[in-house]
């Protein structure tokens, strides 16, 4: 790539910086995509001291960061203090942590950076700052549509190689679940879904499996009348327009491998019963990916760590994925305009 990634500091306390200092020390053993760290120099190289690294950091504009990356970790200054510690957050730097976000999306919006890579937040800290949004997300899709006066739906999609979920209701308390899910959220969440891993991940039919609200998919209304009267109408919605969409098939029987063999994302309800079985099968290396942006997005799919953070036992694996597949999703899609 000629353009780097754009790296957010996450929450400075967590250990984001730690796993951004390890994987550019393996950055020749890796083949690690060019990235820039968007935060403060003089942070990070005190988090290497912490470490025990010997880590060369210089700071540099969002072009220059590819050609200084194999001499030094580059780093967009943002001009804000950090002050939190390895396992301790506060609220003073909360601001970087917003600002490396705005500052990203600026940057790859203005064909500056490739796509952008977020370290991990902590929501608590952040709200607790005055922060609104529920989460990255969200957040993402309010920058996006600043930026392009353009109405933006976001989409969560944690991905691997053996298994990509879609949560079609996202950061909500379980009980509103009930009241936020509709035919119509599922179907235009399944739109974004198989247009993206067409366009992004080049998949030239996908197969959306989509998981049935109750157990045994209410059992013809007698464990819920959800799965028949929103969940069906929404998958025979998809297939009407052409899209190879099956359900509301039950949540219990969908994950394992035989099963995963017969589609190629799929769609649940909520945010745990899309979470927990990708956390349980890829969780050193899954990615979280925005779909529905005019730009890609990743995360790794794991928090902060505070217990692990500056402490150098943090494992780097799901960082790294984020890193490679944006540098494959934007090598295949590199201009997307959201959906509409």
């Amino acid at each position: 790539m000629t353009k780097a990634l754009a790296l957010t500091i996450g929450e400075p306390a967590g250990i984001g910086p730690d796993l951004t200092l390890a994987l550019w020390r393996r950055r020749a053993e890796l083949d690690l995509p060019a990235f820039y760290f968007i935060g403060e120099a003089d942070f990070l190289r005190a988090r290497a001291r912490t470490l025990g690294l010997d880590v060369p950091v210089v700071e540099v504009e969002p072009k220059q960061a590819a050609a200084a990356f194999a001499r030094a970790l580059p780093v967009v200054p943002l001009g804000l203090t950090v002050t939190a510690a390895p396992g301790k957050p506060d609220a003073g730097s909360a601001p970087a942590a917003i600002a490396a976000i705005r500052r990203a999306v600026k940057d790859v919006m203005a064909g500056e950076a490739a796509a952008v890579v977020t370290n991990p937040i902590a929501k608590s800290v952040l709200s607790r700052a005055g922060f609104a949004e529920p989460g990255h997300t969200e957040f993402l899709a309010k920058l996006a549509e600043e930026a392009t006066s353009k109405p933006v739906t976001p989409v969560m999609m944690l991905w691997s190689p053996e298994l990509a979920v879609v949560p079609v209701t996202i950061h909500i308390p379980l009980r509103e679940v009930f009241s936020k899910l509709s035919t119509a959220l599922i179907a235009e969440t399944g739109r974004i879904a198989a247009r993206d891993l067409t366009r992004r991940f080049g998949i030239a039919r996908p197969r959306l499996a989509v998981a049935a609200l109750n157990p045994h998919a209410g059992e013809d209304g007698t464990l819920g009348e959800e799965d028949a009267t929103i969940v069906a109408p929404a998958v025979a919605q998809l297939r009407a327009e052409g899209i190879a969409a099956s359900g509301p098939l039950p949540a219990d029987t969908l994950f394992h491998a035989r099963a995963r063999t017969g589609y190629d994302v799929a769609l649940c309800m909520y945010h745990d019963q899309a979470l927990i079985p990708i956390k349980t099968v890829a969780f050193d290396h899954g990615v979280n990916v925005t779909l529905g942006l005019p730009f890609v997005r990743t995360s790794p799919d794991h928090g902060t760590a505070f217990d692990l953070a500056g402490t150098g036992k943090a494992d780097p694996g799901s960082l790294l994925s984020a890193m490679k597949l944006a540098a494959r999703l934007t090598t295949t899609a590199p201009a997307l305009a959201p959906a509409k």
